[in-house]
């Protein structure tokens, strides 16, 4: 047996080049994560912003059609009778229920509130009235402060 015979070159990867690589990929994960849950909630806040629009616009549209906000809601519970009353509005998992907390016949007030147990729990109600005021409970505190009177990144 020849000394070339006996000595074979070892490919791969040692064990501290794979523990770096994966205390690499770790800290990106510490980063990565947190960010694109931070989008996921903003993207459901949005849909929520875009579902109080469109029942804003159902109520100017009944409003139209019968000279009153009141009757746009319905008898069992603080919901629209005239809009579907959960985000998102195409199915999936629901995250927000949309309510109608205040219909006269000449004021309303639109409000989202995130489902208990859903992903948007613990992120606050938003709001909508109709003169336009558009609300966020940032703090989840249950009550608008002035400084939440928005629904942007300002709030």
């Amino acid at each position: 047996m020849s000394l070339q015979n006996s000595t074979q070159q070892v490919r791969g990867f040692t064990l501290v080049e794979l523990m770096i690589v994966v205390a690499i990929v770790a800290i990106l994960a510490t980063f990565a994560i947190p960010a694109y849950q931070s989008q996921g909630d903003r993207t459901r806040r949005a849909d929520a912003q875009a579902a109080l629009m469109g029942l804003a616009q159902a109520m100017e549209r009944h409003f139209t059609e019968n000279s009153t906000y009141a009757s746009a809601v319905s008898s069992s519970a603080p919901a629209a009778s005239v809009y579907p009353s959960q985000v998102p509005l195409d199915g999936g998992t629901k995250y927000y229920n949309l309510k109608i907390p205040v219909a006269t016949a000449t004021t309303y007030t639109l409000r989202a509130e995130p489902i208990s147990g859903a992903a948007q729990d613990g992120d606050g109600f938003l709001e909508l009235t109709h003169t336009g005021v558009k609300s966020w409970d940032s703090d989840n505190s249950g009550s608008i402060a002035d400084s939440e009177k928005c629904w942007g990144k300002s709030c």
